[in-house]
């Protein structure tokens, strides 16, 4: 994806999460509290991956990804495969994109990286561009 921009890593975060919950400062309760939701979505629409849940150890993380920008209209807010967001970059100017891991047998859950996506310009400059170089 050649227009991924602004990439915020939150492993950080997800690292203080797993660091309270070893050494008690969080319990499982707090940490595993996926939305009925999101854990429908990693079932339908998520991505597997072979990473094994931080948590539990026994389920494997899936990640599901959501697309938000002014530009998208409705589909803002939308699960997307990794596969549409190349062809989304070329038709929308900026979108962002926030990749969730979700384990579905203990309800772990963490934002794991968000970033921009996009042509750069609107739709309609765009358009108007192409024209006058025509």
């Amino acid at each position: 994806m050649r227009s991924r921009r602004s990439l915020i890593d939150y492993s950080l975060a997800r690292r203080a999460a797993l660091t309270d919950l070893r050494v008690g400062r969080a319990s499982v309760v707090d940490v595993c509290d996926a939305h009925p939701y999101l854990l429908r979505a990693a079932k339908f629409h998520g991505e597997p991956t072979e990473q094994p849940c931080p948590v539990c150890r026994r389920g494997r993380l899936t990640h599901v990804t959501y697309v938000y920008g002014d530009e998208l209209g409705e589909a803002s807010g939308r699960i997307k495969a990794t596969r549409e967001l190349a062809a989304m970059e070329n038709v929308y100017a900026e979108f962002t994109v926030y990749v969730v891991e979700v384990c579905r047998d203990c309800g772990w859950n963490h934002l794991t990286v968000s970033y921009l996506m996009g042509a750069g310009e609107p739709r309609q400059r765009r358009s108007r561009r192409r024209a006058a170089q025509t």
